[in-house]
């Protein structure tokens, strides 16, 4: 199933010091599976890294276009804040089991 798109952010009209906000601000808005896509002047992979730093596991990032002059983003919500609490609470659980990847399966 694909996410729905919402509208486009075009950081390129917006200042400098309001972008990290926006972006952070429409990605919270975002329910589950909803994306929106970012356009960009040069590649926005200081914004991925605080994303993944913030927001782990539950966003997608996919790049659309890579330069060199434009750079669009498709940025998803791939899970619920909710849910990933759930995942975390079961995995040290899971992780003891044989399956967890462990050397026991053969």
């Amino acid at each position: 199933m694909s996410a729905q798109v919402s509208p486009t952010i075009d950081v390129r009209e917006i200042a400098p010091f309001n972008r990290h906000a926006l972006i952070f601000e429409r990605f919270d808005a975002l329910n589950d599976g909803e994306a929106f896509e970012l356009v960009n002047d040069h590649d926005p992979a200081p914004l991925r890294h605080q994303f993944e730093a913030r927001s782990p596991g539950v966003f997608g990032w996919r790049y659309l276009q890579a330069g060199p002059d434009l750079w669009r983003v498709r940025i998803a919500k791939t899970l619920p804040v909710a849910a990933v609490a759930a995942v975390a609470a079961v995995a040290p659980v899971a992780a003891g089991s044989c399956c967890s990847g462990g050397a026991c399966c053969g």
